[in-house]
């Protein structure tokens, strides 16, 4: 039985800096209670992080949870670099984004994934009138990185190689 005050049980509020040996580290449990609501949100849902460079000290990983209400729509965004892992918990959150010209949906329930490519400019939906949808998220950089956007369609510069690292996320500006 694990007592209160386990130094495996992480606040969101107190990364602990990784030794130099990286063979020992400790684990982190962060609790629903440790949950940070201190990320990039969009309009029409709710972003909470657990795993990040602020909770734990990550440098290549962030994951979290994105509530949306009953009958909302989120505001169009994308994830600039990151790419995005996404698990359905509750809820039938419908995806929003262009193929080509056209608007395409994808209507999920609990248990489906979700895979969004960087930059894909997208929106996440709850038709039901009832039940909030909550989902879990994992990205590929510790930070959140949320461009909102005025609609779907790309604006920026189109990518039509292999990404330079030195340009990071300025793509997005």
């Amino acid at each position: 039985m694990e007592e209160a005050g386990d130094p495996a049980d992480r606040s969101a509020l107190s990364p602990t800096p990784a030794p130099a040996d990286g063979f020992h580290r400790r684990l982190h449990r962060i609790r629903p209670a440790g949950l940070s609501a201190r990320t990039a949100q969009t309009d029409g849902m709710r972003r909470v992080e657990a795993i990040s460079g602020d909770t734990v000290g990550s440098v290549d990983l962030w994951m979290g949870q994105t509530h949306v209400a009953a009958a909302t729509r989120s505001a169009n965004h994308h994830h600039g670099r990151s790419e995005t892992g996404i698990y359905v918990v509750t809820g039938n959150p419908s995806f929003v984004f262009l193929d080509g010209e056209d608007e395409t949906r994808i209507d999920t329930g609990p248990g489906d994934y979700i895979y969004v490519p960087p930059w894909v400019p997208h929106r996440e939906e709850n038709p039901d009138p009832d039940e909030e949808a909550v989902v879990v998220i994992a990205r590929t950089t510790q930070e959140a990185i949320v461009v909102n956007l005025p609609d779907l369609r790309w604006v920026g510069p189109v990518a039509t190689g292999p990404v330079d690292p030195d340009w990071g996320d300025r793509r997005a500006d």
